[in-house]
């Protein structure tokens, strides 16, 4: 395949657009192709206003205003990478059966191919119930303006299908860990490093401690891990310092895990005297579970997948969280990993097979039909 070919072609568009969560008018960008991808089909389009410097979410609604609960598909459209990334370090490009480029594989690819499935059902007019397609502005950085709108359109649901890539072999996704973000602040006392040493109290040898503490919270047997990923602090080669800070990320495979690592978290006190610890954040995707309720939808999609002659399997508990944590926690059935398959989310060697796209739209479509 080239950059020629109808899909390939649609698809280098998306990727060059670059949308990295925190540059409105690329993302905003991103929603203007989908909107324009829509006209003059019986989908009724829904434009969400960003905030707090972040770019719009988009609702599609199409299939029949029956009543009945509806299966929602849902994307974002934010990526990791930098502007500038496709000019310098990771340029779109087709290289045998991989497409290159920032967010083909998470999640691009996975968006576009999933819109085409929604396009066909709508045009057709073969769902069974309401469809809803979600895009979002804001999933690599936790949700905080989509979050609301997810869980609403969620209760409206009797499905839901998320469009993160698919892992190894192109599995899908049905259990995710939960995940939490904290900060911890240190305030010491500051003092002259030579000549009144004895006065200050190191704010960083207290965060030391701290992160010890933190780190060896890691359980592998209960699948909790507990990571220090960002530090900093200090006033001047010659001070004690008088301020630290460390980011903590945390990752529980349940919810009763997930409140008591919470309540430890948050729960810091001084290892030494005359320090003050402020710690401030919380579990930001609840734990997504394979329930019974879930297995049967994973066996629909089986069914679907054999229909059109491939195997489609999942694969265990994912330590990354996505948008279908928030879903699946309110108890809606939730498919995840229906995206694009291919390897090198977040990094500069990041692609996606074509050769899987014609099959996961199948399946995608199958689903939007039969549910």
């Amino acid at each position: 395949m080239t950059l020629q070919d109808p899909t390939a072609s649609a698809l280098a568009v998306w990727t060059a657009l670059e949308s990295p969560t925190h540059h409105p008018a690329g993302v905003n960008g991103m929603m203007d192709l989908v909107a324009k991808e829509v006209e003059g089909l019986p989908i009724a389009v829904e434009r969400v206003p960003g905030r707090d410097g972040l770019g719009d979410h988009l609702v599609l609604r199409a299939g029949l205003a029956n009543g009945e609960k509806a299966v929602s598909v849902m994307s974002h459209l934010d990526t990791v990478h930098p502007v500038g990334t496709s000019a310098r370090d990771l340029p779109v490009r087709i290289e045998g059966d991989r497409l290159y480029g920032p967010g083909i594989y998470d999640m691009k690819g996975g968006a576009w191919l999933a819109l085409q499935a929604f396009k066909d059902v709508a045009r057709a007019g073969t769902a069974r119930r309401p469809m809803i397609f979600l895009f979002t502005a804001d999933e690599e950085i936790g949700s905080p303006s989509s979050r609301g709108l997810i869980e609403a359109i969620g209760r409206e649901s009797m499905a839901v299908l998320v469009t993160e890539p698919a892992r190894e072999g192109g599995r899908i996704v049905t259990a995710r860990k939960g995940v939490g973000r904290f900060e911890v602040k240190v305030e010491g006392r500051p003092a002259h490093s030579g000549s009144r040493h004895q006065d200050g109290r190191n704010a960083i040898r207290e965060a030391a401690h701290q992160i010890l503490a933190v780190e060896g919270m890691t359980d592998y047997a209960r699948g909790i891990t507990t990571t220090v990923a960002m530090v900093g602090g200090g006033t001047a080669a010659n001070v004690v310092p008088q301020h630290a800070w460390f980011s903590v990320d945390c990752r529980v495979t349940s919810a009763a895990d997930g409140a008591a690592m919470e309540q430890r978290i948050l729960g810091l006190t001084p290892h030494g005297p005359d320090v003050r610890l402020t710690v401030t954040g919380g579990m930001n995707r609840p734990p997504y579970e394979k329930t019974p309720d879930v297995a049967a939808l994973y066996e629909q999609a089986r069914a679907v997948a054999a229909g059109i002659g491939f195997d489609l399997q999942d694969c265990p508990m994912t330590g990354g969280g996505s948008d279908g944590n928030f879903t699946a926690a309110l108890g809606v059935p939730t498919l995840d990993g229906l995206g694009i398959d291919g390897d090198g989310a977040h990094t500069l060697q990041e692609y996606g097979l074509l050769s899987s796209i014609a099959p996961r739209r199948a399946v995608i479509k199958g689903l939007l039909e039969t549910l």
